[in-house]
């Protein structure tokens, strides 16, 4: 059987791992470590932040290992799961088909989306669990005619504890994550090796042979008969460059903003976050409380469930790139217009809730939803594979997206892998 290598574990490694598992012998390489969630009680680094002890939001990565902060322009930072599930296990679990800039290049992904809807468990049940504030920022949006809509999640979460942990590891197992594809790979024959941080494809010809991986302090070859790349945004990009593959400086984050107001008990610390979400063009809205915000921003005063707050998040100008450490991401005049027609729509849907305009507090400027560096065209509608990639090397993460989408992309990520991955198997 023929060998196949799977670099990350995330949304789109794990999804053609045990796509391809069976078909190949399959080894998914990730550079984290096992994924546990953040177990230390919340009022540990608050009482910290009163303090004057946390100032730098890489500091978080001190205490949870599985976040990884990286900096970017305009002071925004870059936040990305480092471990077994990568970024999915500090996401918000959000089940959104976003393949409308993919379908416009003649790629169909109905195929992969059913598969998915077979295998994960997707619902909207946790409006029932929506806490009073959450339901009169809805009533706000509706009044306006923005037209909200519950957000379609990944998981049980009509028995959500509404512990507001979500991007900081599901305690409770409610929340999906493609962990749930690593398990049933493994249990296939996969192999799971953590600590593997992949640093280039060994090529040799027109093909690759392997890749050359990193486990502390030792490096070594890792053979194979095929790879597939599948380290994201960030880490997919850097070990094309390090394998001397060019990709492209169009690197989009989706920048995320959040507004806030002083509102006492409203609680949102402890809910879900982003319940339901506002679609206008080039942005959405969502209500959300921001931990990195809260904890490293000193504007943002405790305590935690006195804080209300909306997110924006953009779909933001595809220019930007990332070389072995250094990313350069900034944002765009365009994306700056979004971003003031976004937040003046907010203040609208505060001022519904009696909230002036001039008590809103910004948060930090932050991202996690990188991509774009080596786009698919129509060239590539058929086959799902550039031409500059060696015959039996394939991507299949966010790094293909040829723009940012501006919302959640997990599912859609997971779309396109298994359609890679399908590829692969013909």
């Amino acid at each position: 059987m023929k060998r196949i290598i799977v670099v990350g574990s995330g949304a789109g490694g794990a999804a053609a791992a045990l796509k391809l598992q069976g078909r190949f012998d399959v080894t998914v390489l990730e550079a984290g470590r096992e994924f546990r969630p953040f177990s230390l009680n919340l009022k540990i680094p608050e009482r910290a932040k009163k303090a004057g002890l946390l100032f730098d939001p890489r500091e978080i990565s001190l205490l949870f290992p599985a976040m990884r902060i990286d900096k970017a322009g305009d002071g925004m930072i870059l936040v990305r799961g480092r471990g077994t599930g990568g970024t999915t296990t500090i996401a918000t679990a959000n089940a959104l088909r976003l393949d409308h800039d993919l379908k416009k290049l003649g790629i169909d992904l109905d195929a992969a989306f059913e598969e998915l809807g077979r295998e994960v468990p997707v619902s909207t049940a946790h409006q029932a669990r929506w806490r009073p504030q959450t339901v009169r920022l809805f009533d706000a949006c509706r009044e306006l005619g923005l037209a909200p809509l519950p957000t379609p999640k990944m998981g049980r979460f009509e028995s959500c504890r509404n512990c507001g942990r979500c991007v900081l590891g599901c305690p409770f197992g409610i929340k999906w994550d493609s962990r749930a594809f690593l398990r049933k790979a493994e249990a296939k024959g996969s192999r799971i090796v953590t600590g593997a941080e992949v640093e280039s494809l060994a090529i040799v010809g027109k093909e690759a042979r392997g890749v050359m991986v990193k486990q502390g302090p030792r490096r070594k070859f890792v053979p194979s008969d095929g790879v597939i790349l599948a380290a994201g945004g960030l880490g997919t990009p850097v070990i094309l460059q390090n394998s001397d593959i060019a990709v492209e400086p169009r690197l989009f984050v989706d920048p995320v903003l959040c507004l806030a107001a002083s509102v006492p008990d409203a609680g949102q610390n402890t809910e879900l976050p982003m319940p339901f979400i506002v679609e206008r063009e080039g942005y959405i809205l969502s209500p959300y409380f921001d931990h990195l915000s809260y904890f490293f921003n000193k504007d943002w005063k405790p305590p935690g469930n006195g804080i209300l707050s909306l997110m924006i998040k953009l779909a933001d100008t595809n220019s930007g790139s990332v070389e072995s450490r250094k990313i350069q991401k900034g944002l765009t005049p365009e994306d700056r217009r979004k971003l003031s027609e976004a937040a003046d729509l907010s203040a609208e849907i505060f001022a519904r809730l009696g909230i002036p305009r001039g008590d809103l507090v910004p948060g930090t400027l932050n991202a996690g939803h990188p991509g774009g560096m080596l786009p698919l065209t129509p060239a590539e509608a058929r086959t799902l594979h550039h031409d500059r990639l060696p015959g039996n090397v394939y991507v299949a993460d966010s790094t293909l997206f040829p723009a940012s989408l501006g919302r959640p992309p997990i599912l859609t990520i997971m779309a396109l892998s298994m359609q890679v991955a399908a590829k692969i198997a013909l």
